[in-house]
């Protein structure tokens, strides 16, 4: 129900660019992306919210599917886009990340899923069908950066401590949903969030076909890189931003 309540709540579209300004990660990730995606190609937008990083690639000259599931910010995607001359090289596409059937294999040179996007698609069967979806679409060679958020970082307060050992209790019944996190989203109550684990996460993208290439562990509050990268990373980071590519 709350996740029905996201897509179809248009406020969020019309709030998104205010309410996430200076987002200390929005600035992160873009700086690490640029780095990374040099050369001009294909691009698939996995969860494209208001646009920004789908219009920041067609402004680079790289062609772009934005796609989301909610056709209010798709409307907002496709609202910037007309009001730029890059826009033309941008193609907005309502889709569940879970069935891109729509999409021919091998379409894509590139492909993005940020800000804990793979995270916010319920169950594990499912995130797992949409790492399988987003391999199927990229060519061999074709690169997927994604951005999870990390299980280990609410060891850092009491209350994620808490929620911590309800999830060792989860785990010790074998539960599926280990990691995921329930809480209030921008006014809308019971949203979720899955919070990975490295090993898990390395698992999942490998079952799906990718290589891991490069993986960026991020602070949990200024989303820098962490200092001493190579101490931890799997406890320290607040999450990854983390470069696959398929074979």
């Amino acid at each position: 129900m709350s996740l029905w309540v996201y897509v179809h709540t248009a406020r969020l579209a019309v709030e998104e660019d205010a309410y996430f300004a200076g987002h200390p990660l929005f600035e992160e990730d873009a700086r690490i992306l640029d780095a990374h995606f040099t050369t001009p190609g294909r691009l698939v937008d996995l969860g494209c919210g208001a646009g920004r990083h789908a219009l920041h690639f067609a402004g680079r000259g790289f062609s772009v599917v934005a796609i989301d599931l909610s056709r209010p910010m798709l409307e907002t995607v496709q609202r910037k886009a007309l009001e730029v001359e890059e826009g033309s090289s941008l193609l907005p596409l309502q889709a569940n990340l879970c069935r891109l059937g729509c999409l021919a294999d091998w379409s894509f040179d590139y492909g993005l899923s940020m800000f804990s996007t793979l995270g916010m698609i319920r169950s594990r069967a499912a995130r797992k069908k949409s790492l399988g979806e987003a391999a199927r679409i990229l060519r061999p060679g074709g690169r997927l950066a994604l951005h999870v958020h990390n299980f280990w970082l609410n060891f850092r307060d009491s209350q994620g401590r808490l929620w911590l050992l309800g999830q060792l209790g989860r785990a010790l019944r074998l539960q599926a949903d280990v990691g995921d996190r329930r809480m209030t989203y921008r006014g809308i109550h019971g949203m979720e969030v899955h919070l990975y684990r490295w090993g898990e996460l390395k698992r999942e993208l490998r079952g799906a076909g990718l290589r891991i290439d490069e993986v960026v562990p991020l602070e949990d509050v200024s989303y820098q890189p962490i200092h001493r990268p190579w101490l931890l990373p799997s406890l320290r980071a607040g999450g990854w931003i983390v470069f696959a590519r398929k074979p």
